[in-house]
């Protein structure tokens, strides 16, 4: 069954309650300390403006283990090349205004809302959140950002506007910082090319708990 959270209770019900779809919750608000208390359990908002705040604890779950991803030869080949420069935290601000402009194919308008861009903002200057910008030529050209909770990286969003930037930035992610898991949340075909994989609820949840020595700098 899908709950209504109320907005003067900071709680939600346990992620497994999900639908089959993962919408666990309705309602609530975007406060920090709401949406810390979400990633720590493994649930996170995916709406739009037409819609109520939706809370999703997705079972299974679609993750990359860092040692796994894979990169093809011609992105090898490209990484080899220094096609890219690579950077964390420098330019958060247009990172998700990218990812919440940039065109995609079969989707119409976008998830990351004024609101939404106005939250994880407040969670970057808190050290929650992070972005990994990829510059040509001294552009932005790709890049993400996500929640960081106990090593767990949540990958929020991605955008490229160019071939492999975003691509760049997951190989960065993955094998330049030191994190138990990055947490795709939902399946997409890219993702999976490069090792995306699914795990059970109550998998994602131990690693998500397990070891307190993860910090949220970076």
């Amino acid at each position: 069954m899908v709950f209504e959270l109320d907005s003067k209770k900071l709680e939600f019900p346990h992620p497994s309650y999900a639908e089959k779809d993962g919408l666990l919750a309705i309602g609530g608000d975007l406060s920090a300390d709401r949406l810390l208390l979400a990633y720590s359990n493994g649930i996170f908002p995916w709406f739009s403006d037409d819609t109520p705040i939706l809370w999703y604890a997705p079972d299974p779950r679609f993750v990359i283990y860092p040692s796994k991803i894979k990169i093809s030869k011609s992105m090898a080949s490209s990484m080899r090349k220094n096609t890219f420069s690579i950077s964390i935290d420098q330019n958060f601000n247009n990172v998700i205004s990218s990812c919440s402009s940039i065109h995609r194919k079969d989707q119409e308008g976008t998830w990351i809302t004024a609101d939404m861009i106005k939250a994880y903002t407040k969670l970057y200057e808190m050290g929650y959140v992070h972005s990994v910008e990829v510059w040509q030529g001294g552009t932005l050209v790709g890049g993400l950002y996500g929640v960081l909770i106990n090593g767990v990286f949540c990958g929020e969003s991605m955008f490229s506007s160019v071939p492999n930037a975003s691509k760049a930035a997951l190989i960065y992610l993955a094998q330049e910082i030191d994190l138990q898991l990055i947490d795709c949340q939902f399946h997409t075909p890219h993702l999976e090319s490069m090792g995306g994989e699914y795990i059970s609820l109550p998998d994602y949840l131990e690693i998500l708990t397990k070891d307190p020595r993860y910090e949220q700098s970076l």
